[in-house]
């Protein structure tokens, strides 16, 4: 009996204490603090990757040093047979220029890079021998023309023909011949250790800009359009995403059949020069001497040049006298080279 009069004294305690305050007893729980944000934590900048070495045909950067690795140019047939080739992406620099059948040739020079597979193969003449031996290349060709030939058999040139070696190359049977000659980097190399060939070479260099230069003068220049005969064109049209000029001919995208992406150039150096067909065969003579005009194509700029064959390769000048080199981007390089006659004003368009 006493234990309830106390808890009665006490509630009605509580009940005066709280008519006292006017705050009413609390009688629900409080709700749990709401946890902190998560802190987000933004991720530091990539920094670009720090290359040792520099390529000297394409001014990249390297984990090896390339100076004196010895290049490599292959003939690439370019016949509609042909196309799309393989492995031409991975070239350092290519040189087309005009064949018989008003058909161009891709001399893909390899130094920098290797592709799984080069091809198709075809056989050589004795200006793309003049443009090979500045390079110190090694000449991978099926055949060639007579003077080519002798020529080759008369000098210490270094090169690699598939008709007396054809364990070095393979045909494949998607396509016919003389369209379908392959071969590949291993094999080049087992061909050059058994010949005794140099690995080794003074590898021509070349002035680059910085790789974050911007060209600013020239010409507007996102399509190029160049006609060798009125059944060869070909052109390139300006990525700015990409900063290259994607390569089409007759007018549909010009791939690579290793990954079936669209051939590009960072450079497009195109050049005219005399061109004098030789026989019924439509053999030809090409100066790629010079001096001659020119255009070099750049980020969408087109600029007017000199060019001569200096130090054993072609370069673009902007001065009359051929002593003010043109720089290049860091990248590839595609050389066109057109005749002079009908001239640069009938075979090169741009805008």
């Amino acid at each position: 009996m006493q234990r309830r009069i106390q808890s009665s004294l006490m509630l009605l305690s509580l009940l005066l204490l709280t008519a006292c305050t006017g705050q009413p007893v609390e009688t629900q729980p409080k709700p749990a603090p709401e946890p902190p944000a998560p802190i987000v934590q933004t991720p530091p900048p990539v920094e670009p990757t720090k290359y040792p070495y520099k390529a000297p045909m394409t001014g990249l950067g390297s984990q090896e040093r390339l100076d004196s690795k010895r290049p490599i140019m292959v003939m690439i047939n370019n016949a509609p047979p042909a196309r799309p080739q393989s492995g031409i992406s991975k070239a350092d620099m290519i040189y087309e220029v005009l064949a018989e059948g008003e058909m161009t040739r891709l001399l893909s020079i390899f130094q920098s890079q290797e592709p799984d597979i080069i091809g198709p193969v075809r056989s050589i003449r004795p200006y793309f021998i003049q443009i090979g031996i500045g390079f110190d290349a090694v000449l991978v060709h099926a055949g060639g023309s007579q003077e080519a030939l002798t020529t080759l058999a008369r000098s210490d040139y270094s090169h690699l023909d598939e008709i007396p070696n054809g364990r070095y190359f393979w045909r494949e049977n998607f396509r016919k011949a003389p369209h379908n000659l392959y071969t590949k980097p291993e094999l080049l190399k087992q061909a050059m250790q058994d010949k005794n060939m140099r690995t080794t070479s003074e590898v021509p260099h070349f002035t680059f800009l910085p790789e974050d230069a911007v060209i600013t003068e020239g010409e507007p220049a996102t399509k190029v359009d160049l006609t060798f005969h009125s059944l060869n064109k070909a052109g390139f049209v300006y990525d700015e995403k990409e900063k290259k000029y994607m390569r089409f001919t007759a007018g549909k995208p010009h791939v690579d059949l290793s990954d079936n992406k669209q051939l590009s150039t960072t450079n497009l150096l195109v050049i005219a020069t005399k061109h004098r067909v030789l026989d019924s065969e439509g053999r030809r003579q090409v100066d790629v001497v010079g001096p001659g005009d020119g255009y070099l194509f750049q980020q969408g700029k087109a600029r007017k040049i000199k060019w001569k064959r200096s130090n054993g390769v072609i370069r673009a000048y902007s001065d009359a006298a051929l002593t003010e080199e043109m720089p290049l981007l860091p990248g590839n390089t595609w050389i066109e080279i057109l005749p002079t006659s009908p001239g640069l004003a009938q075979e090169l368009k741009f805008q």
